[in-house]
């Protein structure tokens, strides 16, 4: 007979993720009767900061909210504008914007396969003990970062928080010798990425069976990024404007971060989900090693998440070396661009998932409301299931410690990016 026992786990500080959390669960007997994936970190109020401001501010104001992924936040703030005031900003700047989305998928999803979520599958504490045993593995990791770094810098001007980008384009126009350095790179790159794949899908990976909705954008020619329609693996198929048809916000009394709901009920949003609803929009190579993995999908293992990641960096590889095989200087950087009254909404896809913004804005094109919801305020409704799903499989008769490690690899595997989550508090005071 399995001991009854009562147990408290309590992680005050997540490690190895972006930003501050805790986790606080309660165990009396076989029932798990308090989990909280606490989110303190301050509301950081960045749609109040955009108030006021012109259109033309608003790329490098919200590029600040990430550091990890700002190109995001501004490529969701910009198609929205360009949607509202009717630019098209040509195919160049379409293609070096996705160009340019895949440094970031390259930098993000290479920092947390190789340096937060690959030691808890190993067995390691941390990358730096890791790297002791595993130092090819360390590099390889390290360099396809550095690359995807390097590439948002190209565009941007820099790697954190770039400056390069602008409502209608770019502000410059990268030099042919310096793209031809990045294309070389990349198809360096290509063998190595390929490899991370059967690296990664080759892992003991926790079976995890579990139920949940996929929710990305969905494209009709291309894997998303930068454009699509709102897509769920329960048969939503909704144009971007009608996100708040769909899916709602709340407040609970233990995270700052808001939780968004699809229908009432948790979804999951991030690089799981865009294969799970998009795998046939991969290039043929990428898909033919994720055939060889064995995994069947669309999958319901939450652990498939870094398998996914891999692939996606694979993918930014291939698909940045394609478009940047033919560069071109372009005449202009950027077309021109005419403000508007009206409400500017668009959504792209981050690394951690899929990123809606909406803005209301004035005729000389200052914005009078901003709404963000970055993927992991949408995943942690999520993350708290899978918290509570993955430790019932597990069992409460494991040791504290074996329920606690699972609980921060289950967390990990999302990839949350706790900061981008702190945008918003209702706050209410009573006064008597």
């Amino acid at each position: 007979m399995t001991e009854q026992r009562n147990i408290d786990i309590r992680v005050p500080v997540l490690a190895r993720v972006e930003g501050e959390g805790a986790l606080e669960i309660q165990i009396h007997g076989l029932d798990i009767t308090t989990l909280r994936l606490r989110i303190f970190e301050p509301p950081r109020l960045f749609e109040k900061i955009l108030e006021g401001r012109d259109h033309g501010e608003v790329p490098d104001l919200v590029a600040r909210i990430c550091g990890i992924c700002p190109v995001a936040y501004q490529m969701s703030a910009v198609h929205a504008f360009e949607r509202l005031f009717g630019v098209d900003p040509g195919s160049w700047v379409r293609d070096m914007r996705r160009v340019l989305y895949c440094g970031e998928w390259l930098q993000s999803h290479a920092l947390h396969i190789h340096l937060l979520a690959a030691p808890d599958l190993l067995g390691y504490g941390n990358a730096i003990a890791m790297a002791r045993d595993h130092p090819d593995i360390v590099r390889r990791g390290l360099l396809l970062q550095a690359l995807g770094n390097d590439i948002i810098g190209l565009f941007g001007a820099r790697s954190v928080h770039p400056v390069g980008v602008r409502v209608g384009g770019f502000h410059h126009v990268p030099a042919r010798s310096d793209v031809t350095g990045i294309y070389t790179r990349l198809l360096a790159a290509i063998p190595e990425a390929e490899a991370l794949v059967r690296w990664v899908a080759a892992l003991d990976l926790p079976a995890a069976e579990q139920r949940f909705v996929s929710v990305s954008l969905r494209h009709t020619a291309e894997y998303p990024m930068n454009a699509g329609r709102l897509a769920s693996s329960d048969g939503l198929d909704a144009g971007i404007d009608e996100f708040e048809s769909h899916f709602s916000e709340q407040q609970v009394a233990h995270s700052t971060a808001l939780y968004c709901l699809l229908k009432g009920q948790p979804y999951l949003v991030g690089p799981l989900a865009r294969v799970n609803l998009n795998l046939e929009r991969l290039p043929a190579a990428v898909r033919a090693v994720l055939d060889e993995s064995g995994i069947v999908w669309p999958s319901r293992n939450p652990f498939h998440a870094i398998v996914a990641r891999a692939a996606e960096i694979y993918y930014a590889v291939l698909e940045a070396a394609r478009i940047l095989k033919d560069y071109r200087v372009a005449e202009a950087p950027h077309a021109a661009v005419v403000p508007r009254a009206g409400t500017a909404i668009a959504g792209t896809e981050a690394p951690r998932g899929m990123l809606w913004h909406r803005y209301d804005v004035q005729e000389d094109g200052r914005v009078v409301r901003a709404r963000i919801v970055p993927p992991t305020s949408q995943n942690q409704a999520r993350i708290e299931a899978d918290l509570r799903q993955s430790l019932e499989a597990l069992g409460p008769d494991r040791s504290d410690d074996e329920l606690r490690r699972r609980c921060e690899m289950v967390i990990r595997s999302y990839d949350p990016c706790i900061s981008c989550a702190t945008h918003f508090l209702d706050l209410r005071v009573e006064r008597r």
